[in-house]
Parts: C-alpha cells; sequence; structure tokens
C-alpha cells in the first residue's frame, strides 16, 4: 500500500495509536503532520523516527477542540507540503466517573475534544480537500461508542457521535471524491489502558475471544489500509478492530 506523495495529518500523534498510525503512513510513503497538544517533546520524536525514513514530517501544537487553532494548523500544514490527501481524527481524552461523580466540565472536556475536534478538523482539512476532489477521512471511534461502558458516559456520546458524524461525512463528500470512515478499537494496550487495575485488565481479556489484548500496530495497519487505494470504493463504514469483543 504505497503511499508516496501524499500528505497526511494524524491528530494526537505523539503517542499510542496516534504514533503507531504516523510512522506506519510514513513507512508507506507519506508526508506526516504530527498534532499534539502538549507534549512537544514526544512529538519531535515521532518526527525525527519518520524522517529517518526519508519522507517529511513536522511536528504542529493545535488544540483540536478550539476551532481558531486547528485553522492554523492546516495552514502550516498546507505551507510545508501543498496539499492535504489524508486526515486521521485521533486525538482523544478521557475524564471517567460514574455519573453522579461526573462534573460538567468532565463532559464538556471529552465531548470537545474527541468529538467536536474531530468536527473542527473536517470543516478545515474538507475545504481544501473539496479543491482537490479527492481525500480520505478516517476517524477513530471506539467499541465504547458502539456497547456503551459504565464510568465512561462522556467517553461513550463522544465515540457514539463520531460513527454518526462518520457517516453523515461520507454521504455529504463522496461526490467529491473524499471517502470518510472510522475505525473502533477494542482493548488496545496504549497508555490510557495502561492505568488500569490489573483485575479490569483481566476481565476485558475474558471477554476477547482471541484472548488477548490488541496493539497500536494492529489499529495502524486498518487505517493504512483505508488510507490507501485498496479501500477507494469503501466509506461511511466503522471498522472493529477488537479481537472479536463486539460481533
Amino acid at each position: 500500500m504505497q503511499l508516496k506523495g501524499r500528505n497526511a495529518i494524524v491528530t494526537g500523534g505523539s503517542r499510542g495509536i496516534g504514533r503507531s498510525v504516523a510512522i506506519a503512513l510514513a513507512k508507506s510513503g507519506a508526508n506526516v503532520a504530527v498534532n499534539y497538544t502538549s507534549n512537544q517533546a514526544a512529538a519531535l520524536e515521532v518526527v525525527k523516527e519518520i524522517e529517518a525514513l526519508g519522507v517529511g514530517a513536522m511536528a504542529v501544537k493545535a488544540d483540536v477542540s478550539k476551532g481558531e487553532e486547528v485553522e492554523n494548523l492546516v495552514k502550516e500544514v498546507l505551507n510545508r507540503f501543498g496539499s492535504i490527501d489524508i486526515l486521521i481524527n485521533n486525538a482523544g481524552i478521557t475524564r471517567d466517573n460514574l455519573i453522579i461523580r461526573m462534573t460538567e466540565q468532565d463532559f464538556e472536556e471529552v465531548i470537545d475534544t474527541n468529538l467536536k475536534g474531530a468536527f473542527n478538523c473536517t470543516k478545515s482539512v474538507s475545504r481544501v480537500m473539496i479543491k482537490q476532489k479527492s481525500g480520505k477521512i478516517i476517524n477513530v471511534s471506539s467499541v465504547v461508542g458502539v456497547i456503551g461502558n459504565a464510568g465512561q458516559s462522556n467517553y461513550a456520546a463522544a465515540k457514539a457521535g463520531l460513527i454518526g458524524f462518520t457517516k453523515s461525512m461520507a454521504k455529504e463528500l463522496s461526490k467529491r471524491g473524499i471517502t470518510v470512515n472510522a475505525v473502533a478499537p477494542g482493548y488496545i494496550d496504549t497508555e490510557m489502558t495502561a492505568s488500569l487495575p490489573e483485575k479490569v485488565r483481566e476481565e476485558f481479556v475474558n471477554n476477547i475471544p482471541l484472548g488477548r489484548t490488541g496493539k497500536p500496530q494492529d489499529v495502524a495497519n486498518t487505517i493504512l489500509f483505508l488510507a490507501s487505494e485498496y479501500s477507494d470504493y469503501i466509506t461511511g463504514q466503522v471498522i472493529h478492530i477488537d479481537g472479536g469483543m463486539v460481533m
């Protein structure tokens, strides 16, 4: 799956799934803009690793929940690469708590980053892709957005909203040569899941038919397919990457 000459933005690309996706795209020949919010050092590490592969890379700080910062992100990428062919809406946060303890701020921050962030990036990038009459947009949802999870009502609402957003954008942008799809990862080994208690981790694994957790690379491989020409006739879909947890 060759992406030579293609230019990509990966939001939340400094760690976890985003980092793996950024590197996978680069290995296939794409130039990659690594978006980050606070950890510049981690983002620059990813950029260094990508540049060692012989393609272009840049780190761009932007809070995706803020439209103005996203507009600046897109401008910087266009100034450097000249076009935007792939957008990976991956940036996400958690503020887990039971509903009776969850604050309004906890709910709003997760919705703003995980859902509104995808809206801001898609709105800004779609203007570029419409002019190009081509583009690939992949949204990172979650199985939690499909089946829900106690203590994650804010996260589940955002990820479920992202699925509806994906399908709406697929219908809206298809005639412009733009495909929009989503992936719904299950239990993936990342910094976010590493903080879970061992007992909780065991319960998750017991509910996975393949009997193991996933790796960020598992998600990156599917996103790479959706970003490539091999998926040109696929749009509006949600692909579960969960070891069979949700069937």
